[in-house]
């Protein structure tokens, strides 16, 4: 079949399940863009292009598919940075697709002409220049097969605009030649029978989960190996939900500002199973002593990450469905009574007191957290900014299932939760979808309300406006005696800019208005914003400093509140 190299492109992406793009079109992209109507395609138009990366990143994480997301050369392609950088820090499989100048122009300062190859050639996992044709079907589909396979990751696609228009007889390459995308795996002989060994001979074992068990779906393999040997999980940021919140084995989140609870149970383990994740630094600490009783079994995809922080004992490569799956029938049941006893004991010394249950007279983050929580029963997807909230929104909504949390962990992206909520309601409509977000992060993407209306996508919005750059505020506080430089912020009237684009809007400033505003939000039909106004210096509790070890947190002062922030579950 004969087809222009715009068509290709669109062509490509029904193939490869393809039904929404977030883009934003301009002259090196527009015979690709002239070429859309006659797909199955839903094109939603951003106001930013920044925000296209992030809406297509959300659309992955939500429906485990390849997000795509679609600009023109020069300024168009530069604005796709951060995003690219956010969905490879993170491991998010999204494929951007770039125009660029004729091929007569390149290296001649053409108007709008950026070596957009070069400039993300650190933050993509692949990309292309595209300058003939004849390669455009073979790039195309390599692009998602990259960025799906193995350790996902985003993928660039630069066309040039002549090769949008030029013909060629198309088949699609049912075959990929590249002999680099097969790599096998050298894996450790006898690895697992290794790691079976260990486990069944620990007396403190801890199991440590990331994003890398929702992203393998093994969710189901964890469990039963917590419940098997009876051994308490921790997880990572990204790795909430990987156990249900509610979970007796379930410990929480671990790290810099994880339970304290938790981070004593890490530095008290004799064996820390560590399940795909990275050891990044906010959850480690000073890494000369993490974990310092611990042998470390490092159950990973990525060979490059083996070592790279903690060196394990044991490395057992490959996907961790299948590699659990493998330990199981060597795992011997057991029961580890004097360790839980031990890990409640510890939990008993911060839970006494839930400061979101705490009469308060000003309305503080966690109350809202835990209240949005109870609004939902929990029955949410909850996508946050980045910041004090985030740390929040972790600490005081308990996740039930993978994927109920969408964050930036590894770039710490402001900006990325109101356009990566909007992409997630999009993946899974029937979903009902919070963004949660401060007055900064809202601020440097809140364009998007434009993009809210015009597409219809109903997401709920709650802004924690504590009139500060909270998170760093938060620094300023306790390692620059409290010269907020830089961190105090100004808001506009968030509920009339709502109104000004058609969106409804509520602004709750005490305990009492919060439920019933969220119960409004959650019974609208379509997109709805609440601000709630909030106390201004608050601070996340613990917390591990730079250069310190995660046993080694900040407290919460006072009588009032309990050292260490409260994990107590919700009743229900």
């Amino acid at each position: 079949m004969e087809r222009t190299g715009a068509q290709i492109v669109w062509e490509t992406l029904l193939r490869e399940g393809v039904d929404t793009v977030f883009g934003y079109p301009g002259g090196a992209i527009l015979p690709t863009y002239d070429a859309m109507p006659a797909y199955p395609v839903r094109h939603v138009l951003v106001r930013h292009e920044q925000a296209a990366a992030h809406m297509a990143e959300g659309w992955a994480r939500a429906t485990g598919k390849v997000g795509v997301c679609m600009v023109t050369s020069g300024p168009g392609a530069t604005n796709l940075v951060t995003g690219l950088a956010n969905a490879m820090m993170d491991s998010i499989p999204i494929v951007a697709i770039t125009g660029q100048v004729a091929t007569n122009l390149l290296g001649g300062d053409a108007f709008q002409e950026i070596d957009v190859t070069g400039i993300t050639l650190p933050i993509t996992k692949y990309n292309y220049l595209v300058t003939d044709i004849n390669d455009l079907p073979e790039a195309m589909a390599e692009a998602f097969y990259i960025a799906r396979s193995g350790r996902p990751g985003p993928v660039l696609v630069d066309i040039c605009k002549d090769v949008q228009n030029a013909k060629i007889d198309w088949v699609y390459p049912e075959t990929l030649s590249r002999p680099s995308l097969h790599k096998p795996l050298r894996q450790e002989p006898c690895a697992v029978d290794r790691a079976a060994e260990l486990i069944n001979q620990a007396a403190r074992p801890l199991i440590l989960a990331g994003h890398g068990v929702q992203m393998g779906k093994a969710q189901q393999e964890l469990q039963e190996l917590a419940e098997r040997a009876e051994i308490p999980v921790v997880t990572t940021l990204l790795g909430m939900g990987v156990i249900a919140g509610n979970h007796p084995l379930a410990l929480g989140m671990g790290g810099m500002h994880g339970e304290a609870a938790t981070n004593h149970a890490v530095q008290e383990c004799d064996v820390l199973i560590a399940i795909g994740m990275r050891f990044d630094d906010r959850v480690t600490g000073r890494l000369d002593h993490f974990a310092p009783k611990a042998k470390v079994i490092h159950f990973e995809l990525d060979p490059s990450e083996v070592g790279k922080n903690v060196r394990p004992m044991v490395t057992v490569l490959g996907d961790c469905k299948q590699t659990l799956g493998a330990l199981l029938p060597n795992i011997r049941p057991a029961s580890h009574g004097q360790w839980m006893q031990t890990i409640r004991g510890w939990q008993d010394t911060t839970h006494k007191v839930d400061i979101a249950a705490q009469e308060v007279d000003e309305l503080i983050p966690p109350f809202v957290m835990r209240q949005l929580w109870h609004a939902t029963q929990g029955e949410c997807a909850v996508v946050t900014d980045v910041g004090q909230h985030q740390m929040w929104e972790a600490q005081y909504f308990t996740h039930l299932r993978p994927g109920q949390l969408i964050t930036s962990g590894g770039l710490g992206t402001m900006g990325f939760g109101v356009p990566a909520a909007m992409g997630a309601k999009l993946g899974t409509p029937q979903e009902l979808v919070w963004a949660i977000v401060g007055d900064g992060g809202f601020q440097q993407t809140l364009q998007e309300l434009g993009t809210i209306v015009q597409e219809n996508i109903g997401i709920k919005i709650g802004i924690i406006n504590n009139g500060f750059l909270g998170m760093v505020r938060q620094w300023q506080q306790f390692f620059y005696e409290k010269r907020y430089a830089g961190t105090p912020m100004l808001s506009p009237d968030y509920v009339k800019l709502a109104e000004a684009y058609g969106i409804p809007a509520l602004r709750v400033t005490s305990n009492d208005e919060v439920y019933p505003a969220i119960q409004r939000a959650n019974a609208h039909d379509g997109p709805f914003l609440v601000e709630f106004q909030v106390k201004e210096e608050l601070n996340v509790y613990p917390m591990v400093t730079p250069g310190a070890s995660v046993g080694d947190m900040i407290r919460r002062p006072g009588p009032a509140i309990v050292q260490g922030y409260s994990g107590v579950q919700p009743s229900w």
